[in-house]
């Protein structure tokens, strides 16, 4: 110890303080440059990044933020219901730190089994009995069937005439010239078995000739019958793919470019909605309702675009208006975002763009056009309310 006076006061240093003080100060500068090497030479998908910042996010609810308040300040408390449990700090730092939720399996099994990841959707708002097990599933057909090499030859044809036989009164309301709403497929292929001679696989339901297209052709028709101006494109996304060599996993970014130039070559476009058909069978994809048998509807959101909440709200504001007017119709809206999907399906260029699952790989044009006509029979009343909301100069012109 070395003492030393100064201006009358003593001043002591105790060596063995320094020493410390640089010895800590050296191991700080080593961990922190050791845990920044450690972060930097780990692969890109382990990370740290804002989108596994917000994931982690997503997994503090609302009631544990509440029950967080609540300790320091108890009126928070008084927010939650009555029968609301403390969560469990185990389960919410185990999943954290390892992504796995332990009341959801898919978690983990996603990351262990192939192909298990196109489960990882979530499920927004569900009709009675739809869940994880039964939920809509989009599957790639064989290479073979992709490049419709051996297409199945076509039966029972006279189910998938489009026109409407019914006489329907002309509308008491009309968008008149305008097109407003644009129907288009980015898997125009998807088929059903009931119309493939000999074909049994769901994974093989796949035609260039009579396919979901079919279903746009009827709904433009039943829209129109309520006034609705609607444009149909019918391009062959899926031939087109086969003409560049692109794989069905690029579907998507070959429809994007109709879609764009329909909204530069028509401003008057106001809603988006890319048809498909589910890959599940007869009993999940149909009901009957009041003794007519329909195919039953379910709505994708892609997550992953600032235009989410404005879709994710046109599709539960339909889901909910279908299924008062006809029971059980439409069987849920799934968000999917995130790795093995591709979390926009071009919903990002437009607030009113939705994908709808017509059915499923079992069900017959009948029940197909039952659906398309109760769509567009809940879609006009939604329509000509938002209308009047919206343009009610403009709807009051055009209804006289």
């Amino acid at each position: 110890m070395r003492k030393g006076k100064t201006n009358g006061m003593i001043v002591s240093i105790q060596g063995s303080s320094i020493g410390k003080l640089i010895l800590l100060s050296i191991l700080f500068l080593f961990f922190v440059f050791s845990l920044s090497g450690v972060l930097t030479s780990l692969n890109p998908q382990y990370r740290l990044t804002s989108s596994s910042v917000n994931h982690a996010a997503n997994n503090i609810t609302g009631d544990l933020l509440f029950k967080v308040l609540g300790s320091e300040n108890h009126y928070f408390l008084n927010a939650l219901p009555n029968e609301s449990e403390s969560p469990k700090l185990t389960n919410l730092l185990f999943k954290l730190s390892t992504n796995i939720n332990l009341n959801d399996p898919r978690s983990l099994l996603g990351r262990e089994l192939p192909g298990f990841s196109q489960f990882d959707s979530k499920i927004i708002v569900a009709d009675a009995g739809v869940n994880y097990t039964n939920m809509p599933v989009e599957s790639a057909p064989p290479l073979e069937v992709m490049k419709a090499e051996s297409e199945a030859s076509l039966q029972n044809l006279d189910d998938v005439d489009t026109e409407n036989s019914e006489t329907n009164p002309p509308p008491s309301l009309t968008t008149g010239d305008r097109k407003v709403v644009y129907l288009y497929f980015t898997h125009n292929r998807e088929s059903y078995l009931p119309y493939l001679r000999g074909e049994t696989d769901p994974n093989r339901a796949y035609h260039s000739k009579v396919n979901v297209t079919n279903i746009g052709d009827r709904l433009k028709i039943a829209l129109e019958s309520n006034g609705i101006g609607t444009e149909v494109n019918r391009t062959d996304v899926m031939g087109n793919l086969n003409k560049k060599g692109l794989g069905f996993a690029q579907a998507y970014q070959e429809s994007r470019p109709i879609v764009q130039t329909a909204m530069a070559q028509q401003k008057e476009l106001q809603y988006f909605i890319d048809i498909h058909r589910d890959s599940k069978r007869k009993e999940d994809t149909t009901g009957k309702i009041k003794g007519k048998s329909y195919a039953k509807l379910a709505f994708v959101i892609g997550a992953e675009h600032s235009n989410y909440e404005q879709n994710l709200q046109l599709a539960k504001v339909l889901h909910e208006r279908l299924n008062k007017k006809y029971p059980g119709i439409s069987r849920a809206v799934i968000e999917k975002q995130g790795a093995g999907t591709n979390g926009k399906f071009n919903q990002d260029l437009s607030g009113r763009a939705i994908l709808i699952e017509f059915g499923g790989v079992d069900n017959t044009f009948e029940e197909l056009f039952n659906s398309a006509e109760a769509l567009a029979d809940v879609f006009s009343e939604y329509y000509w309310k938002a209308e009047k909301v919206d343009n009610p100069i403009e709807q009051k012109t055009e209804a006289s």
